[in-house]
């Protein structure tokens, strides 16, 4: 298999990289090792498009990071993913942090972040009723959101594989070979050529890079731990409630979501393989202490599950976004931490600017297509539209999740979509089927079963995620 570009790694970077490519005249390839995309830190973090105001002024974290707020609207506008405007506060629990909250706000006017400012006691508590008795002030940002990290992956990938690229899963990279027409990759899909090369590979971006002999990218493992919170919750708080950042991150904090749920986390552990994705109790039992002190309210008696997921801390402090000094057209996007989701559309925009230096400039398809269709999100129409939509297909009057809302309709459109769900967690990611109290305890019997229905497979066949995460192995009876 020849192409123009591969692009390593289906995380929201690699993915709307590979969207902003699909604009051009070339084959482009898309490898992930995982069954799906969106598998690795994209699926478990802590959904904020972050303002802008902690980065140092000067790295590229700060630049892109206000760069992809702006760019976030109308990305998630064109790929019909929802965007929520809700702001964030950064809280101190001391007079002497309020010193802190001055030097953030003034790192992010230097940014560019608009709208900063900071209120006292009185004025917070008016802001966020629930807040803890300790906060003694808080800076505010308005201009921060939550969005749906895999949801918006997954669009990109759509709208990229509608556009003419390849998505090629269970594709892991194993080597490198450099020659004249560019790179051979050894992959577990055989061999794989492309004249560049794109390294969107997360926690594994440093091994990947050194397969060309490039050892320049150090990349520490950091885990973070997270509890979601049942929608019962989700109206705790408005706004992303931080507290002052420490060396480790940005703390834990305690926020809605875009579906109405309440997150809790992250906790901050260096490890050393990147694919320990086990919570811990230690982890676990911190977050919580820590996000109590933000907003006493959280009870754990209302978590409806924990998870955890890893990010990829450069040693540089700073995301590594380039040509290779080894070969300038193996480019990485490396090191992507937070704010990686927030700065994601922006740095596809910057990776597409270094494609076009490279290539000496990209012909337009005259046919591309920005826009991913609306999904039928059947939880969020009236009963009018709902029934218009049954007299259509009345498979979209059978609720297979009753947590959530998720017909069959949405289940076979999942499975059916460009670079569409092959698994059961695939299809929770897409629908929300299985997401809610009971955590697919109902309705993940019914998934296998139209999986393999729709997927012309035995159902001992399907799987939680890929791999040999089988659901059911044989009949007994």
């Amino acid at each position: 298999m020849t192409y123009d570009v591969a692009v390593i790694g289906a995380g929201v970077v690699g993915s709307l990289i590979t969207r902003e490519l699909s604009k051009y005249n070339l084959k482009i390839a898309l490898l992930e090792k995982c069954n799906d995309c969106a598998m690795g830190a994209t699926k478990a973090n802590s959904a904020i498009v972050h303002a802008g105001f902690d980065a140092v002024p000067g790295t590229l974290k700060a630049r892109l990071n206000v760069r992809g707020v702006e760019l976030m609207k109308r990305f998630c506008k064109e790929l019909n993913v929802p965007l929520k405007n809700n702001g964030a506060l950064v809280v101190a629990f001391f007079e002497d942090e309020i010193h802190h909250l001055e030097k953030l706000m003034a790192r992010g006017e230097k940014n560019g972040v608009p709208g900063l400012h900071i209120v006292g006691r009185e004025e917070l508590v008016a802001l966020e009723p629930n807040i803890g008795e300790r906060a003694v002030a808080a800076l505010v940002a308005p201009s921060s959101s939550i969005v749906c990290p895999y949801e918006l992956t997954i669009a990109g990938v759509e709208n990229a594989v509608t556009n003419g690229a390849e998505f090629i899963r269970n594709c892991e990279v194993e080597n490198i070979q450099s020659t004249d027409e560019g790179f051979v990759l050894g992959t577990t899909q055989g061999e794989i050529k492309s004249k560049y090369v794109i390294n969107a590979a997360g926690v594994y971006s440093g091994k990947i890079a050194q397969m060309i002999g490039d050892n320049s990218i150090e990349i520490i493992v950091r885990h973070g731990d997270y509890y979601l919170l049942d929608k019962s919750q989700g109206t705790l708080v408005s706004r992303t409630i931080f507290q002052c950042p420490t060396i480790m991150g940005k703390g834990v904090l305690v926020s809605p979501t875009v579906d109405g749920n309440l997150i809790v986390g992250p906790s901050a552990t260096d490890i050393d393989d990147g694919g320990d994705v086990a919570t811990t109790s230690e982890g676990l039992n911190g977050i919580y202490t820590s996000a109590t002190k933000s907003v006493p309210a959280v009870s754990l008696r209302n978590a409806i599950t924990s998870f955890s997921g890893n990010r990829a801390h450069p040693t540089t402090d700073d995301f590594i976004i380039g040509s290779s000094s080894v070969n300038k057209n193996f480019i990485n996007a490396a090191g992507i931490e937070s704010p990686g989701l927030s700065s994601a559309p922006a740095i596809a925009e910057m990776v597409e600017g270094i494609m076009k230096e490279l290539t000496g400039g990209m012909e337009k398809k005259v046919d591309y297509n920005p826009i991913r269709p609306e999904p039928v999100r059947f939880r969020h129409m009236s009963t009018e539209e709902r029934a218009e939509l049954i007299k259509k297909n009345k498979a979209y009057g059978r609720i297979i999740c009753r947590c959530e809302t998720i017909t069959e309709g949405e289940i076979i459109d999942a499975i059916h979509a460009p670079a569409g769900a092959r698994d059961v967690d695939g299809v929770k990611r897409r629908t929300r089927a299985g997401m809610g109290r009971c955590q697919g305890g109902f309705c993940g019997s019914k998934v296998v079963e139209i999986l393999a229905r729709e997927l012309g497979v035995p159902m001992n066949e399907i799987t939680k995620f890929g791999g040999q995460s089988k659901i059911m192995y044989d009949r007994t009876k």
